[in-house]
């Protein structure tokens, strides 16, 4: 492989962020700040064990999911105090939108009982006051990677099933882009020609993805990983249907390089993936 190629991943990998990669840490000094002198094991299993490594940032679940679970098992049992209040705030910093804090609290009434719910919309109101919630589902992905998502992928969209969305990042030395997928969102199959060199090279930037050759089963895509294509192979790629997906596409030089379009991935063929 192209030496100047290597170099210029190994450096992308570095500035995807560690959010992206492993699930961003939070750190909790509320229980040294209250307790530290009065309960200071108290304090150490509230800042280091709960808000720790134990519980909240295992990355086993989302912070925007654990602020979801939270919020509901404190809604049920009642506690609509200030440390529902905070947990309202910390998720709200986690991602959670007026529209899904809304659609939570509806729920949970039929479960913690009307008065509780009641509690908790006239405190989220409060929360989520100078939110609009006017955020789509694209614009929180782009929260999500330092990269841009660019405008519509109108040349090709022909060639896609759904949508997708490009960003030229280099159209120098080692051309790549940015390619961005709506869920379910996949290219057709396809070849990239070379009588020598050539092929592409994928980098997962955020979400969840696929990539398949022909004959081969399918590959997940995820964050940081490195796929090579090499010329003359059919493939395609896209997204998981549960998620929107974003990879950097490198074009590798070559001689005699073109690009063929094929047919498309079949909704058959797609949905024996997830």
């Amino acid at each position: 492989m192209n030496r100047t190629v290597v170099s210029l991943i190994s450096l992308l990998l570095t500035l995807i962020p560690t959010s992206i990669m492993a699930q961003q840490k939070i750190k909790q000094t509320a229980g040294r700040y209250a307790l530290g002198e009065f309960a200071p094991e108290f304090a150490r299993l509230n800042d280091d064990v709960l808000f720790g490594e134990a519980v909240w940032n295992d990355s086993s679940l989302s912070l925007h999911d654990r602020s979801m679970v939270t919020i509901s098992i404190l809604l049920g049992k009642g506690l609509i105090d200030s440390s529902f209040r905070s947990h309202l705030e910390m998720g709200k910093r986690h991602g959670i939108t007026r529209k899904e804090i809304a659609a939570l609290l509806t729920q949970a009434a039929f479960y913690a009982g009307w008065p509780n719910a009641w509690g908790g919309f006239r405190m989220a109101k409060e929360v989520w006051a100078d939110c609009e919630d006017s955020l789509t589902e694209k614009e929180r992905f782009q929260q999500e990677m330092i990269f841009p998502i660019g405008g519509s992928n109108a040349v090709y969209a022909k060639y896609f099933i759904g949508n997708s969305y490009i960003a030229e990042i280099s159209d120098s030395q080692i051309p790549f882009a940015n390619v961005t997928f709506e869920p379910r969102c996949r290219n057709n199959w396809h070849i990239h020609h070379a009588r020598s060199g050539g092929g592409q090279m994928l980098v997962g930037v955020a979400g969840r993805g696929w990539y398949q050759e022909e004959g081969s089963p399918a590959v997940e895509i995820l964050p940081g990983m490195v796929i090579h294509i090499p010329a003359n192979v059919k493939h395609w790629h896209g997204a998981a249907s549960d998620s929107w997906f974003a990879h950097l596409a490198f074009s590798i030089p070559g001689d005699g390089v073109s690009n063929e379009w094929l047919e498309q991935v079949t909704d058959e063929e797609y949905d024996r993936l997830d």
